[in-house]
């Protein structure tokens, strides 16, 4: 029996040895690698993914590759190699590999951030990114920044020198914003809704934290496994609360009244319902799952990605009260005392605009972005990449080379008004946010980061 399963488990091992190579190829250089585990073996066991992945970089150089499992990774750690992974060559690494964890939180595959490329995805992507005409005024988004602004401020003056925790109160206004452009609706402080879309936001973000083995090995979902359990526990939180958010914005839907995200997917449904020239697409694409899975990938990536930047400034600022003077100065010589700032005041706050920049540099929000797949055979500088392979770009290690940036691991924003971003290079930052997988959160992002700041 024993001496069976050992045959098996040697030709399982030596068809995945064969399947992994290609003949002639010149190959990212890897680590070591064992059948059926892979390079598992050969990760460092404490510290953070990001840093580990760079330190390899002193051995294997800007871009080596891994095994995990049976599928090959490759790893990026040079802004010229990222920004031709996705920017020069976006189309062909548009791809995602689909993991148990990501199917879970994306109902198998649906929405924007973790759907494959493929014809849903780019028409879902390209209504998401329309959302910002109904901002193109900017009027409307920086009347609610001001407003949630103000009321923190007015909070933080009310405790004067007490101290104070910040965090819950930052993810109030932050969500008040988000729900405005996905929803069209806002909620008072204390409603049990927005408590609840704290409770599975900062769930789903902490539980998957730590990659799970079940990604590596999807088998292993026929055991009993907690941390999915979890994940699916938030997850069905999540649902069932914008499930109940989208029936009232359907019941209410106005079609001369244009004003969410959401609106925008319903009338795309309508249009797609009443239009016969639809032949070849999928039936499903605009079916409630599926726009509920875009809201919630807007709506959760949104809510974080600013509420983890806005954190992490305020403490940048606290422990380098210079820099707050040289804004706070900026922004009185500039706005002066009768208004509250806009987003045309950009170009004048060059101060604010380098420490939100070098915040997004020393401290990523997604310090490896999520995998993508080569759709098609390629190459990555002068390596070749096999179609299905697995590419993640480590923003960590861009934003800490040392042939880039001067003292990359010092808070250094720009150190006078004609310099507004950090002191040597800014390709690093801005390489690795456009391109085929660009994401409305991080423009988002951005712009209510600057009006919501001082």
């Amino acid at each position: 029996m024993w001496e069976l399963v050992g045959l098996l488990l040697l030709i399982l091992a030596y068809f995945f040895w064969v399947k992994s190579k290609t003949p002639g190829a010149k190959l990212p250089r890897s680590l070591p690698s064992l059948p059926l585990v892979g390079s598992l073996p050969f990760l460092p066991r404490r510290g953070h993914m990001h840093v580990n992945f760079f330190k390899l970089q002193e051995k294997y150089g800007p871009i080596y590759s891994l095994r995990l499992g049976t599928t090959t990774t490759v790893i990026i750690g040079h802004y010229q190699l990222a920004r031709e992974v996705l920017i020069k060559k976006g189309k062909e690494f548009s791809g995602r590999p689909q993991m148990v964890t990501q199917s879970l939180l994306s109902d198998q595959g649906k929405g924007v951030a973790f759907a494959d490329a493929g014809s849903s995805w780019h028409l879902h992507r390209k209504l998401v990114f329309s959302t910002f005409s109904l901002f193109k005024d900017g009027q409307k988004l920086e009347k609610l920044i001001c407003q949630e602004a103000k009321s923190l401020c007015d909070m933080m003056l009310a405790h004067d020198k007490e101290s104070i925790d910040l965090s819950t109160p930052i993810f109030m206004s932050v969500t008040n914003i988000i729900c405005a452009i996905c929803f069209n609706i806002s909620y008072e402080k204390k409603d049990p809704k927005l408590t609840a879309i704290k409770t599975f936001t900062e769930g789903i973000v902490d539980a998957t934290g730590d990659r799970n083995l079940v990604d590596i090995f999807p088998w292993l979902t026929i055991f009993p496994n907690k941390g999915l359990e979890v994940i699916k526990g938030y997850a069905k939180v999540r649902n069932e609360v914008l499930t109940g958010i989208f029936e009232k914005c359907r019941e209410k839907f106005d079609s001369q009244s244009i004003s969410s995200l959401t609106d925008i997917l319903i009338q795309a449904k309508m249009n797609s319902d009443n239009n016969n020239s639809c032949e070849g697409r999928d039936p499903d694409v605009f079916s409630d799952r599926h726009i509920l899975a875009t809201v919630g990938d807007i709506f959760g990536a949104g809510i974080e990605t600013t509420t983890t930047v806005l954190k992490w400034i305020l403490a940048f600022l606290v422990h380098n009260p210079e820099v707050k003077k040289k804004i706070q100065k900026e922004i009185d010589q500039y706005v002066g005392f009768s208004r509250t700032p806009t987003f045309n005041d950009r170009s004048h706050l060059l101060m604010l605009e380098a420490t939100i920049r070098e915040v997004l540099r020393i401290r990523p929000v997604a310090p490896m972005l999520i995998p993508h797949k080569a759709n098609v055979d390629s190459s990555i500088g002068e390596f070749t990449v096999p179609k299905d392979t697995h590419v993640v770009v480590n923003l960590w290690a861009l934003h800490h080379d040392e042939n880039e940036w001067d003292q990359p691991d010092q808070f250094m924003p720009g150190e006078s008004s004609s310099a507004p971003y950090p002191l040597g290079h800014t390709a690093s930052l801005d390489s690795a946010l456009p391109g085929q997988r660009s994401f409305l959160t991080t423009k988002l992002a951005t712009r209510n980061l600057l009006a919501a700041t001082p």
